[in-house]
């Protein structure tokens, strides 16, 4: 017995939140940390921007289905959730490394 609808769901896809790099392919320490940070940012420029140009369509009455907007601004809010706890987390570890050294 089958499912209408969900046929279509066969693997999860990337959430697009964070760059995907292969493992031959990622930099050593810092620098991939550093290249996956910044685009990260550069994924919350687009969500952000996006999720603007939605809102304003839906504002405006011209967006056929409200359902891309309140996507996008979800997507755009987790994103910058979680780009901001990266951000405080490695603050926190270097704020820790610096004790260490005192």
């Amino acid at each position: 017995m089958s499912v209408s609808g969900i046929e279509g769901v066969q693997a999860t896809a990337a959430t697009g939140y964070l760059p995907t790099e292969d493992a031959g392919t990622a930099g050593s320490g810092g620098e991939a940390f550093g290249t996956s940070l910044t685009g990260a940012l550069t994924n919350l420029q687009a969500l952000q921007s996006e999720s603007g140009v939605l809102s304003v369509k839906a504002a405006t009455g011209n967006l056929d289905d409200i359902h891309q907007a309140t996507i996008a601004a979800t997507r755009a809010q987790v994103t910058l959730e979680l780009v901001s706890t990266l951000r405080s987390k490695g603050v926190d570890a270097f704020n820790e490394i610096m004790r260490m050294q005192a």
